[in-house]
């Protein structure tokens, strides 16, 4: 298989789909692989290191896209980057679909196979392509948040470690899953003291055992949420409905009950984000504020760690990559349930259901096992 990986686009986006040990196993695979010229360096790869791994070094994303059956990038394809899709094209990176109706509907047009990293599950319900990047976003949450706390930035000016004879930060953190716990785990190691609010019990006794006693996990209803706003510093949204858009935890009307200058931190704004004031921001443009509350919702966060996030990312995109270009889009997801749940759309038909029901699609939803052709 013809396989590409052009340079990432997007506003301050520094990672890569491709590091050079996979391109080396994809060529041991038999398979020819195209990289953008410069695509790596954000990350610390230089085309050379790619050339050595066996990839041939392309002038243009042009280049790379209509030269390719398999595109595996990092974020979903931008507007500019609609028209060179390909029909039947496999791409193979984070969507978001039910946050982004545009790309819905040009991916649909353009008929390309699309495997979406964030929905890609095993038996067990882990998300092995999204487990990375939430833990770095998960850890950069905390770090984020107190920086911007402070004043300079239309925070409250308070250092959240705390000081001999000043109280630290209070963290409240929304959701317990892989952002939220790694929140939680980089929050206490500063010395905040830590709210973690979740609906599954079983995962609040789980943080209970494993985190440090600075680290409270409470049950998540209206009187515990609204306790959480009033006391918080810093509240960081790890809310996550897999492949849905998130649902608005905290109202507009909540940033009344905040503290002037306290920072929201939505780590779910690709999928919409969980507070109903978040709107996507750029690392060159990260924050904006509401009602006194500073907001922080970077679309792309761990682009900011690029060569952590794409190695990370890499490592772990590798292993069903390699089995889709070996066996194609319909083998591949036939065969492997966890990918079979990662493709969103394929030849005009949306094949997982929370994006149709995210812009009412219903007429354009096909089950992936009839719209791969296989009942």
């Amino acid at each position: 298989m013809k396989i590409g990986c052009p340079k990432e686009i997007k506003s301050q986006e520094f990672r890569t789909g491709l590091i050079p040990a996979a391109v080396k196993a994809y060529v041991e695979h038999g398979h020819q692989v195209s990289v953008e010229q410069g695509a790596g360096l954000g990350s610390g790869i230089t085309d050379e290191q790619y050339e050595q791994a066996g990839a041939r070094i392309v002038a243009t994303a042009r280049e790379v896209w209509e030269g390719s059956q398999m595109i595996v990038k990092v974020k979903e394809p931008l507007a500019s980057e609609h028209d060179l899709m390909q029909p039947g094209q496999l791409v193979y990176t984070y969507f978001h679909f039910a946050a982004n109706e545009k790309l819905t509907l040009a991916c649909l047009e353009k008929k390309i196979s699309a495997i979406a990293y964030e929905t890609v599950q095993e038996e067990d319900g882990s998300l092995p392509l999204l487990k990375p990047m939430s833990e770095v976003a998960g850890r950069m949450a905390p770090l984020m948040g107190a920086f911007y706390l402070g004043k300079p930035f239309g925070g409250r000016g308070l250092l959240p470690t705390g000081v001999p004879g000043v109280a630290p930060a209070n963290v409240l953190i929304l959701g317990g899953g892989t952002v939220g716990s790694n929140a939680a785990k980089v929050a206490a190691g500063f010395g905040a003291r830590v709210t973690l609010l979740d609906i599954n019990l079983d995962t609040l006794e789980h943080i209970g055992n494993i985190m440090p006693a600075n680290v409270s996990p409470i049950h998540a209803d209206a009187y515990t949420l609204e306790k959480g706003l009033k006391e918080a510093d810093i509240v960081i949204g790890a809310v996550l409905v897999t492949g849905a858009r998130a649902p608005k935890i905290v109202k507009r009307e909540h940033l009344g009950l905040m503290k002037p200058g306290s920072v929201i931190v939505d780590v779910a704004i690709d999928q919409g984000g969980c507070v109903e004031t978040s709107r996507a921001t750029t690392h060159s443009d990260p924050v904006y504020l509401v009602d006194g509350v500073v907001h922080y919702c970077v679309a792309n966060m761990p682009g900011a760690y690029s060569r952590s996030s794409t190695f990370a990312l890499s490592n772990r995109t590798g292993k069903y990559g390699l089995l889709l270009a070996d066996m194609g889009v319909e083998n591949g997801c036939l065969s492997q349930p966890a990918l079979l749940r990662g493709l969103n759309i394929h030849n005009g038909w949306i094949t997982f259901k929370p994006v149709c029901e995210s812009f009412d699609l219903e007429g354009s939803y096909k089950p992936a096992r009839e719209a791969l052709g296989s009942r």
